[in-house]
């Protein structure tokens, strides 16, 4: 008998020391969990960067706004509600929201200087934000570049496309290209908001509900979903972006995408390998080709010995 409760005794022992270890590693792995999650949110220095959870509307919402210094209706109900969905939802889209932040430290130097030479208000450079995220981007329809350009308008506002050179992607013709549709859009339509609309909506198909509706005001049109939309994401992305520490995106300078400094070289005749060419000129083909979006081939034809301007790096690689 004093044997089996001995036995009994260390069973017993072996057990709960088993189930402490167990409680342990459990408490552990927790532990650990929750570390690692406080890190990501707050940050080694525990300053929170991203946390949306406790914010009131109002902290977001502003008294005012305008696009190209035309003011936005606030006091019309749908108006406000409209605003407000788009600033909600992009202030708390982290991720995409802090991408396009840093990518515009990159982008935006080439877009305003343009945009202010054609007389185009510098608002519009958060249309292109909207349009594309500020990459060249492709949509299902077959838009690209950053201003998302389909291959029939992008020729048509002077741009080369073909397989070899597809101008949608070269950032200050494509800006230009843009510039040249607004100014044609705000002479037909008069306001700057609804040349903007039209650039999602079409002059044509903006015009049509002008007319069917009898009225000549964005906010007064009833549009698609996407067109109705458009506007006010613009707004919503300008207000972000102008003070994203309001919206909790708290970036340094350093973490801001910069622009590589290059060189330009013109070229007038078929280069018949660019990556032995990028090769001549220290670089390799990737280097090339983020730097020169618009060649679109393994090589460039060139039989009409066109000048075109290459971009070459000359520091960052």
């Amino acid at each position: 008998m004093a044997e089996r409760k001995s036995a009994k005794n260390y069973i017993r022992i072996k057990y709960l020391k088993y189930k402490i270890m167990d409680t342990t590693k459990k408490i552990g792995i927790i532990a650990a969990i929750i570390i690692v999650a406080s890190l990501s949110i707050y940050g080694v220095s525990g300053e929170s960067k991203y946390n949306n959870a406790n914010r009131r509307t109002s902290q977001y919402i502003p008294k005012a706004v305008d696009f190209a210094g035309e003011s936005t209706p606030l006091n019309i109900a749908d108006v406000r509600e409209r605003f407000e969905r788009e600033l909600l939802v992009n202030a708390n889209l982290d991720a995409s929201t802090l991408l396009i932040i840093k990518r515009a430290n990159r982008v935006f130097p080439i877009i305003e200087p343009i945009l202010k030479n054609y007389g185009v208000p510098d608002d519009f450079k958060y249309l292109a934000v909207i349009e594309s995220g500020l990459v060249n981007a492709v949509s299902p329809a077959g838009a690209r570049g950053v201003w998302q350009f389909m291959p029939l308008t992008a020729k048509e506002r002077g741009m080369e496309v073909n397989d070899f050179v597809d101008e949608r992607y070269h950032l200050e013709k494509s800006t230009e290209a843009a510039c040249k549709y607004l100014l044609d859009a705000k002479s037909k339509f008069g306001s700057w908001t609804l040349a903007a609309a039209s650039y999602n909506g079409g002059m044509s198909g903006v015009n049509k509900q002008i007319d069917l509706q009898q009225v000549s005001n964005y906010y007064d049109l009833l549009l698609n979903d996407e067109t109705s939309r458009y506007v006010f994401r613009i707004l919503a992305l300008k207000e972000i972006m102008k003070a994203p520490d309001k919206f909790g995106f708290i970036v340094t300078p350093e973490e801001l995408y910069q622009n590589i400094p290059t060189r330009k070289l013109e070229i007038d005749s078929t280069i018949n390998d660019l990556a032995s060419f990028a090769k001549t000129q220290g670089i390799n083909y990737k280097i090339l080709k983020i730097h020169n979006p618009w060649l679109r081939d393994k090589k460039l034809l060139n039989v009409a010995k066109k000048k075109y301007i290459i971009e070459i790096p000359t520091e960052g690689y």
